[in-house]
């Protein structure tokens, strides 16, 4: 299983397990899947797809930035969002597009 793989199957347990759903209480768990190593360009992990800087993030982030960091490593990864993950995003890009429609 490649790393795609490995992150794609791990956002569906984590998605499965109730963890994205914005009503949640429960901490959202690392995206990391224990394999650990920097990019040859030294910008992020070749395992969980995030950046340096989201790395050093997590631990300080709340359950709404973790979902943030979730959205973007798996749309770095070429991995469709799980529908707890995709339908807020598309909600608030439709609200966004809404708001800066060009007036006549």
């Amino acid at each position: 299983m490649n790393a795609t793989e490995s992150i794609a199957a791990r956002a569906c347990l984590v998605s499965d397990a109730g963890y994205f759903d914005l009503k949640s209480d429960e901490v959202v768990p690392s995206p990391c899947i224990s394999v650990c190593r920097l990019s040859d360009d030294r910008s992020g992990c070749v395992g969980c797809f995030r950046t340096l800087d989201e790395i050093r993030a997590w631990s300080a982030a709340d359950g709404a930035q973790r979902r943030v960091i979730w959205v973007q490593l798996l749309q770095r990864a070429g991995v469709p969002l799980p529908a707890p993950l995709a339908a807020p995003l598309a909600a608030a890009l439709t609200d966004s597009a809404a708001h800066t429609e060009p007036q006549p």
